[in-house]
């Protein structure tokens, strides 16, 4: 069966997408079978992965408000033994649309539970907020990924993000875990970049990974090329970072 783990971080631009996509595609080119769910309206990870968001006729929006079923919308990708189940521009009413559902919480649980045998690993993008659409992620989950930038600015909004994991514990989902955390865009030269990342080591001690995501010009890149930087550019530093990064993760599963 499946591990079902939700990217996740309330605030925009800290690489969450970029390492969703891309420990997605280094777990495929490991010979897992992974699955990525991109439930962010700005469907990046649809876009990162090779496919127009606005072109596309049905999406994951259509397995939450419709109740399509979540295997007649998922597309291959290029790299073998990655799938996607793509975001539209639909998705931007998405919340609204599913308020007075009922179970409103559970529908991407119930629909993800259909093909949580048919791979290794399903990665959900979530959007930059705590609203309906993360929820259902967290609901859905077996685990979370957080992605944290070492700037100042991404230690105000932590506490907010584990109370409301709490929550979610507490009524919704008592299972769920905190996998670990990534530092992202990480610049070596910066005295901030290091202070952060100390406090962030001393507030998450083992749960934060080793490896840490440096700033790169061919990561920002790739998804323009709707290519995960292994195919775009696999001896850049960042495709090197997120390698290991993914080798660690292996590691660590049972």
């Amino acid at each position: 069966m499946g591990k079902i783990i939700a990217f996740t971080n309330k605030k925009g631009g800290v690489g969450k997408t970029t390492t969703a996509v891309n420990m997605a595609a280094y777990c495929a080119g490991a010979g897992k079978k992974v699955l990525v769910v991109d439930i962010d309206s700005q469907g990046n990870a649809t876009t990162a992965l090779g496919f127009s968001k606005g072109a596309l006729k049905k999406s994951v929006y259509n397995v939450l408000v419709d109740d399509d079923t979540a295997a007649a919308n998922i597309l291959n990708t290029k790299l073998p033994g990655l799938d996607i189940l793509p975001a539209n521009v639909d998705l931007s009413g998405a919340e609204v649309d599913i308020v007075y559902k009922r179970n409103r919480e559970r529908l991407l649980k119930e629909a993800l539970e259909r093909v949580k045998n048919d791979y290794d690993y399903i990665f959900i993008d979530c959007p930059p907020s705590l609203g309906l659409l993360t929820i259902n992620a967290w609901v859905a989950s077996d685990s979370i990924i957080i992605p944290l930038q070492s700037e100042y600015f991404a230690l105000e909004g932590v506490s907010q993000l584990m109370s409301t994991i709490a929550l979610v514990r507490q009524h919704l989902n008592p299972n769920l875990k905190i996998e670990g955390v990534v530092i992202t865009m990480y610049d070596g030269r910066a005295l901030i970049s290091k202070q952060i990342t100390a406090e962030i080591k001393k507030f998450f001690k083992d749960k934060l990974y080793e490896i840490i995501i440096p700033r790169n010009i061919r990561l920002a890149e790739a998804p323009s090329h709707g290519l995960p930087i292994m195919l775009h550019d696999p001896k850049c530093v960042g495709a090197r970072a997120y390698e290991a990064l993914t080798e660690e993760f292996l590691s660590k599963q049972k």
